[in-house]
């Protein structure tokens, strides 16, 4: 029994080293005190995690990432929410084709997607890079929105709705009064989710960042191109704690794991 136990706490031990490794490795990194990216690294300083918020390239490069995040992910929601609804309170013809293909951008590896919309986008219609990766994102968290969204609407009785229309509201009054309500827990992690996978995007806006508009890992990307301080490694740690923040509030607040 304790050669078991024994057995089971290193492969949980490992499994958590091979998890968290890579992150311990990038923040003592960034905290080098050399002019060079090595681990270990040549003693501690915080000279580089001061320095990244004085690079111009990754303020706009930050600013841009987070602005597509946010609307990005509130045009996925306003599409995915009654498309959630629809197929989950009503039978649709084809349902099933709906879903798949709903869910076509993150079944499709992200290099054909970014491609696919560069060439249809960009291309023919002229669109501005922004508004390109707009799109692009919006239509990468619409897949996240209609799961997360739905999760939510199979928890909630139908006969709540019904009880509503009984009572005199509209099939667009419940919708709002009852069922949006009911699933504000869902639609706020799906909010969660979609702007975590945008914000950290890196195949699709790839192809559509163009000069001087960058999505921050594009922009960290071309960064490591000409300069290899360990800048790069102190900006990689301030954001993978921004996102295991994030989705550690999301988990306390609204029990994340249920949705997703």
């Amino acid at each position: 029994m304790q050669f078991r136990n024994l057995g089971s706490w290193l492969i949980l031990g490992a499994t958590l080293t091979f998890l968290i490794g890579p992150f311990i490795i990038i923040i003592f990194a960034g905290a080098s005190a050399g002019n060079s990216l090595a681990f270990p690294p040549e003693g501690l300083s915080l000279k580089w995690y001061l320095k990244v918020f004085t690079v111009e390239s990754f303020r706009a490069s930050f600013v841009l990432s987070m602005g597509l995040a946010i609307f990005g992910t509130l045009a996925a929601l306003v599409l995915g929410v009654p498309a959630a609804y629809a197929l989950n309170r009503y039978k649709l013809p084809g349902d099933e084709m709906i879903r798949t293909i709903v869910a076509a951008p993150i079944i499709v590896p992200g290099i054909i997607v970014g491609l696919a919309l560069l060439r249809y986008l960009v291309v023919p219609l002229n669109f501005t890079v922004t508004v390109a990766l707009f799109f692009a994102h919006t239509a990468l968290i619409l897949p996240y929105a209609v799961r997360v969204v739905s999760s939510s609407l199979n928890n909630l009785r139908s006969d709540m709705e019904e009880a509503a229309v009984l009572l005199g509201c509209s099939r667009v009054q419940a919708f709002f009064k009852v069922v949006l309500p009911n699933i504000r827990g869902g639609v706020l992690s799906a909010f969660i989710l979609g702007f975590v996978t945008s914000f950290n995007q890196v195949p699709v806006s790839l192809f559509l960042s163009g000069p001087g508009v960058r999505t921050l890992p594009i922009d960290m990307l071309s960064y490591m191109e000409i300069t290899y301080d360990p800048s790069v490694a102190a900006l990689s740690a301030l954001l993978a704690f921004m996102s295991v923040a994030i989705v550690f509030a999301a988990e306390r607040l609204l029990g994340f794991s249920r949705y997703v």
